[in-house]
């Protein structure tokens, strides 16, 4: 991996940082490096043609200055000069950015890169701890995030800099375990043969899993949605509780994998869309008695803090940080960075 030098890499403010998800986009300005995150608008990424609509439409909120550089979270890996979303009509294209937008430089992230990139900086206002354990000063952390899909990520302190790891953690195996997994996992449905952790441990794999819970207790739902179950489990239907607390307990076990292969001593975060509405499931005691479950090291996991990110937009906060102070990370630039000038020489 060809790493920036944190020294040689800065940006030209005003900085837009931009969120692209599947289904909504969310833009903030930083002024300069010692500005606040300033949230410009969230848009369905339905309402727009492509990113620079968008953006536009953002930008049309604010007497700021226009911005001069653009850092960019998508959910998807970043090939070439083309970069279609996976669950959304857009395709990212950051020279035409540059050329419909002004700027002069355009950098695109993974989006749970952005994620890590927040870890540093969250404070105590923005996490709520679940069960015991002490973060330790400037060491890895691992970001794991409920979603639409399972997305992850680390964040590796090493030679006094920070250097996110993003990666496809949510696609690990995810096995049974206790007498009632063994009676619920012959139910869930396999892709290739196999049972990912995302399959079953997301916003799409919850339906799965209720369905397989259902069958386990002799009985049939057919949840639509994510927000069927969580509503259900709300209203008390059995299924739907059962469902959430195999999930948590599953996201705990997941959890602890990564916290015990990294050694994630600086904690284990959880984010994504699903969190904010199993969050009483997350905070019952199963996803921390599953995480801690590491025989022969349970003391070791033990000490490790696991906490539920209340921050509203970590990623931007996560892209803002690195626009602020990007001497404090190594981000991975090669082919992920548009410049104006380079463009104009070529």
């Amino acid at each position: 991996m060809k790493m920036s030098l944190p020294s040689a890499t800065s940006f030209a403010f005003p900085v837009l940082v931009a969120d692209i998800g599947g289904t909504n986009a969310r833009f903030a300005l930083v002024d300069h490096a010692q500005a606040e995150t300033d949230l410009l608008a969230s848009a369905a990424t339905a309402d727009h043609p492509d990113i620079a609509s968008a953006i536009k439409a953002a930008l049309s909120k604010t007497s700021k200055a226009a911005p001069r550089t653009a850092i960019v979270a998508v959910a998807g890996p970043v090939t070439g000069n083309r970069i279609p979303l996976t669950n959304a009509d857009w395709v990212i294209e950051p020279l035409k950015m540059i050329a419909e937008l002004g700027l002069d430089d355009v950098i695109i992230l993974n989006d749970f890169e952005a994620q890590a990139l927040a870890l540093p900086g969250l404070t105590d206002d923005a996490l709520e701890q679940i069960g015991s354990g002490t973060a330790r000063p400037n060491t890895t952390k691992f970001v794991l995030g409920p979603g639409t899909g399972l997305g992850a990520a680390a964040m590796i302190h090493a030679a006094d800099t920070w250097i996110p790891v993003p990666g496809e953690g949510g696609h690990v195996e995810l096995g049974p375990v206790s007498a009632e997994d063994y009676l619920i996992w012959p139910h869930i449905e396999r892709l290739g043969g196999r049972i990912g952790a995302e399959q079953a441990l997301s916003g799409t794999g919850l339906p799965r899993l209720a369905r397989a819970v259902a069958a386990s207790m002799s009985m049939e739902r057919d949840f639509a949605s994510a927000a069927d179950i969580t509503e259900a489990a709300d209203a008390g239907d059995t299924v739907a509780v059962k469902t959430l607390e195999v999930f948590a307990s599953g996201l705990g076990r997941v959890a602890g994998d990564f916290a015990l292969s990294l050694l994630a001593r600086g904690g284990v975060y959880i984010t994504g869309g699903v969190t904010p509405y199993i969050a009483r499931f997350l905070t019952s005691g199963a996803f921390r008695t599953s995480f801690e479950a590491k025989a022969p090291h349970e003391a070791l996991v033990g000490s490790i803090p696991t906490f539920i990110v209340r921050h509203a937009n970590p990623a931007l906060e996560g892209l803002a940080a690195f626009a602020r102070t990007p001497h404090r990370f190594a981000v991975d630039m090669g082919g992920r960075r548009w410049r104006a000038k380079a463009q104009a020489s070529a």
